[in-house]
């Protein structure tokens, strides 16, 4: 396995975690949670943001729904998956 591929596999695993973690209210910035969120969505904004700005938020249930991170892991899946 190429290195590129590991720190590809690697950074989906960044994104889901940072997905999953997105679930979890924090009730201040500071503690553990809120340091964990922070430095995630620090490592995972340079990729999501531009998708953000071409995915349209379809609203489900009066919710906007955020498919970026699926669409990430998809496209990083193909490109690991090439290597």
């Amino acid at each position: 396995m190429s290195l590129i591929r590991l720190l590809l596999e690697l950074y989906i695993w960044i994104l889901i975690i940072s997905a999953l973690l997105s679930w979890f209210p924090t009730t201040s910035s500071q503690g553990g949670l809120a340091t964990t969120k922070h430095v995630l969505a620090r490592l995972t904004e340079p990729v999501l943001r531009p998708l953000r700005q071409i995915i349209p938020r379809p609203n489900i249930g009066g919710v906007g729904v955020d498919f970026s991170v699926l669409v990430a892991v998809i496209v990083l899946q193909i490109i690991a998956s090439s290597i």
